[in-house]
């Protein structure tokens, strides 16, 4: 298996294993097992990006790098801080964001790699992908202010 193969698995691991975290999140449950897939996995992505050519400084990388910062910050909220206090909307609002991330760049590549939404939006800045990166967007803004009014676990 590739490079590539492996970083686009554990994409795809992540965001299913995420979408489970989350959704389960704004249903006021945490699933341990689940979101400790998601964040290995989601950090795991990040990483195995950066060999990919091409190399330099370019858009996947930036998001790569704010999407570690992110995650850093989610993990620290969950493991170092056991979510108290202001640290639970913390984790709330980074892992929805590392998860975000996944779905905007699997968006983007489902537009570039698959035929028949290429045709759709052959530059990306056609109707068809703005409005699914929107759709997008605001579904994981609400997953995100629906996490941070009923995620509540008690991680004793």
């Amino acid at each position: 298996m590739t490079l590539l193969q492996i970083h686009v698995a554990l994409s795809l691991i992540g965001i299913a294993t995420g979408l489970v975290a989350v959704i389960a999140m704004t249903r006021g449950t945490y699933l341990r097992g689940w979101t400790a897939i998601f964040l290995a996995t989601t950090v795991l992505t990040s990483v195995t990006g950066f060999p990919l050519p091409p190399f330099g400084l370019d858009p996947p990388r930036i998001v790569g790098y704010i999407s570690l910062a992110v995650l850093a910050l989610a993990l620290a909220a969950l493991y170092a801080f056991r979510l108290a206090g202001a640290w639970r909307w913390i984790y709330v609002v980074t892992a929805t964001i590392a998860l975000w991330f996944n779905c905007f760049v699997a968006v983007a590549q489902t537009f570039m790699k698959i035929e028949f939404f290429h045709a759709l939006a052959p530059t990306q800045q056609e109707p068809p992908f703005l409005i699914a990166q929107v759709v997008v967007l605001a579904l994981f803004i609400a997953f995100g202010w629906l996490g941070v009014r009923r995620f509540r676990p008690s991680l004793a």
